[in-house]
């Protein structure tokens, strides 16, 4: 049984701070390696908090083997094409190691910064599909001219293209069906974190049950779609389903375990925090994540 283990590091730090984190990230071995893409983030609001993007730049440069991508980039604020094109950046900076992670954003100030009216739940849904669709054109197509509902891309040239090929890795953040379709049709990784309308709040076997409904369901779409679901990666984030993942070494290993005999191939933890979300101590963090490394092998 393998996993791959992955950390989500706050846009919290910049500059030398930032790259020293990013460093003793990859340092402890993980695979690969997150950071949210807000503006502001619950708790946090008013806090430092970076640009997830330019927090990857610095990441990319301070690190050599890690994975790098964002947990995940929305439609709230940014536009397809733009995104596309950071990407490409990206994954140029990275050496070839950077994931677009990409979701449908949930209500809030990300939602209302930039003025309008808020979304019911299916038109949210009809903006992702399509932010999601024109992405991947942009990426692949040189030119690219699209136009669509909610996006458009006239004469866009994308030069030189990613070195990832033919476009940078997609993860797709989806709980619903409308959501997991666009997973089945442009994802590289599907992510969850399980009860995305109480995240963390369920109890410990519901929210396994809940995984495991979702990635049934997962399969049945990729059935109906005629894609082999082996080559759908599955990623999810244990911080917002497990509480104090890893109170104790062994508490970690039986929930990563959990995660694998489940069908993920991925499972990410939350870098350990002074205070607030995500609160935790750095020694035990150090010590449960050496001892799955023991009990996982990790393929690069």
């Amino acid at each position: 049984m393998s996993v791959r283990l992955g950390a989500l590091v706050l846009p919290e730090s910049a500059g030398p701070r930032a790259a020293a984190r990013w460093r003793q990230v990859e340092q402890l071995g993980f695979d690969h390696a997150w950071t949210l893409d807000h503006l502001s983030w619950r708790t946090l609001r008013g806090a430092p908090w970076f640009d997830a993007m330019t927090t990857l730049t610095t990441a990319a440069a301070a690190t050599s083997t890690l994975r790098l991508g964002t947990l995940v980039a929305s439609p709230n604020f940014r536009h397809p094409v733009l995104t596309a094109a950071q990407a490409m950046a990206l994954d140029h900076a990275s050496g070839g190691r950077f994931v677009l992670g990409v979701g449908a954003g949930a209500a809030g100030p990300d939602d209302n910064a930039l003025g309008g009216d808020p979304l019911s739940p299916a038109r949210r849904a009809e903006r992702f599909a399509e932010f999601v669709a024109v992405a991947d054109r942009v990426l692949r197509e040189r030119p690219c001219t699209v136009t669509g509902t909610w996006y458009s891309a006239v004469d866009v040239h994308l030069a030189p293209g990613c070195l990832q090929r033919p476009r940078t890795p997609f993860a797709v953040a989806a709980a619903g069906p409308k959501g997991m379709r666009v997973a089945v049709e442009f994802a590289d990784t599907w992510v969850t974190i399980g009860a995305t309308d109480t995240p963390g709040g369920l109890p410990e076997q519901a929210a396994f049950d809940r995984l495991r409904r979702q990635l049934d369901r997962l399969d049945d779409l990729c059935a109906e779609a005629g894609r082999d679901p082996a080559g759908l990666a599955r990623l999810v984030n244990l911080s917002r389903v497990a509480e104090h993942p890893y109170s104790s070494a062994q508490r970690l290993v039986d929930l990563v375990g959990r995660c694998a005999e489940l069908g993920f191939t991925d499972v990410v933890l939350a870098w350990p925090r002074a205070h607030g979300v995500f609160q935790g101590d750095q020694d035990a963090f150090e010590r449960a994540v050496g001892a799955v490394r023991e009990y996982f092998v990790t393929p690069a």
